[in-house]
């Protein structure tokens, strides 16, 4: 069904209290070319009681600890970017629309084979003269007739990762459902100076080289990657775990065996030449690999990639547990890897990792649904769906979600293949599924 939204007012939400001022530097890790966007999701409550009133009120208490989200991001005298804390606020937008959650089937239909033509009615626009991209922090809080609403998020992925924007969301749900309590129950910790610059980076800055390389504008729009999403029943992921177990007497996660399954799914629908070298890449969490540990409440960048690497023959013709295996044998080698990638290692030598003949070789795992998207409370219980709306652009990505309650399971989202390519991964995924 066709939906209309009318956007009824727009402001900036400021600190309920007076908040510190002064600029805050980034990590390195907050500078990458990679995290320079905006990340936008949606995220689906089947009810609520004045919904953008309440939310509008906790997200005031929510940036008196949070302030630096209420800052602006600017680039300092030598490019550095930086964080300007003026309290200038949060861009929020208060909407509605003509139809009840029930209508649009709660988005659930949204993310397939058929895009979501209306998802920015309920993504929030940016201020007059402005074109966003300062802000760290965008939201709209759509109602819909039957009392449920959706939340439109846009989170500057050069201020908070996953974790950390998934943890300032809870905390405008605990402000939201007790106005008065004092502070959020995980302390906000910003601590970026804890994360080192790699020493290899400080010198290319001493000779006033380019610390990170810049990806070519055009590359983002090069590969017209497609999107769809899968569903992978309980029952499914249990026989694949147990599949594994029966051929090699030991147990896997279920990330391993999804993993597994959708890099051989997606290596067999491009049809690579069997030479050719494949990678798979997900994203880890080092906040516990550095030394000492990040403390509890830091929102801020601290993922690193993990790259397995084989030939496309190898891929495609071996079994999900052999594939499991690969996944598993560098999985033991986190802990080198994070060494590398502090040290200001991010690719091969000699390799450019936005050519976009490596780049499409490639595929990214990004793993949402235990970031705690799923358990934001604002008063009514969690949400019922929570959609991201963007891949990278530059390589193929899938991320790995729940999808709407009360369905069980995993749902991956992808933006992994040309549309050339998209009508073998559809029966790939449905051969691997059955």
């Amino acid at each position: 069904m066709a939906f209309s939204v009318i956007r009824s007012a727009r402001s900036m939400v400021r600190p309920a209290e007076k908040t510190p001022s002064g600029m805050l530097d980034l990590s390195f890790m907050d500078k990458l070319p990679v995290v320079q966007h905006g990340v936008r999701s949606l995220h689906v409550y089947s009810h609520g009681h004045e919904p953008a009133k309440i939310i509008r009120e906790a997200l005031s208490r929510a940036l008196v600890p949070y302030y630096p989200l209420a800052g602006r991001l600017k680039k300092s005298s030598n490019g550095d970017i930086q964080v300007s804390c003026t309290a200038e606020g949060v861009w929020f937008v208060e909407a509605s629309s003509n139809c009840s959650l029930a209508a649009v089937n709660y988005f659930d239909n949204n993310f397939s084979t058929t895009t979501l033509h209306d998802e920015d009615e309920l993504i929030p626009d940016h201020p007059p003269e402005s074109d966003g991209l300062d802000l760290p922090i965008r939201m709209q809080v759509t109602q819909f007739t039957c009392g449920g609403f959706v939340i439109g998020l846009v989170v500057s992925h050069a201020m908070c990762d996953g974790l950390g924007a998934a943890q300032f969301l809870k905390a405008v749900g605990e402000f939201a459902r007790d106005l008065q309590q004092p502070s959020p129950s995980i302390a906000p910790v910003w601590s970026r100076e804890v994360i080192p610059t790699p020493t290899r980076l400080l010198a290319q800055a001493t000779t006033k080289q380019k610390l990170l390389p810049q990806p070519p504008p055009l590359l983002l729009h090069d590969y017209k990657l497609e999107k769809a999403a899968f569903d992978i029943s309980s029952d499914r992921i249990s026989q694949l775990k147990r599949e594994f177990q029966e051929s090699t007497g030991q147990t896997c996660t279920t990330f391993e065996a999804i993993a597994a399954s959708i890099w051989s799914s997606r290596t067999r629908a491009v049809s690579f030449h069997c030479d050719t070298k494949v990678t798979l890449m997900y994203l880890a969490n080092g906040r516990q690999l550095c030394n000492p540990p990040l403390p509890e409440g830091f929102y801020g960048n601290c993922f690193f990639p993990v790259s397995i690497k084989a030939s496309s023959k190898t891929v495609s013709l071996a079994s999900n547990a052999e594939v499991v295996k690969l996944v598993q044998e560098e999985k033991s080698r986190q802990k080198e890897e994070f060494s590398k990638w502090m040290d200001g290692v991010f690719s091969e030598p000699g390799e450019n990792p936005y050519d976009p003949s490596i780049a499409y070789k490639k595929l990214v795992i990004s793993e949402w649904g235990r970031l705690g998207f799923n358990q934001v409370d604002l008063g009514w219980g969690p949400p019922v769906h929570m959609i991201p709306l963007d891949g990278y652009g530059i390589v193929p990505l899938v991320i790995i979600g729940t999808p709407p309650t009360p369905k069980k399971g995993i749902r991956l989202m992808t933006w992994c293949v040309k549309g050339t390519h998209m009508p073998h991964l559809v029966e790939e995924m449905k051969s691997s599924l059955a």
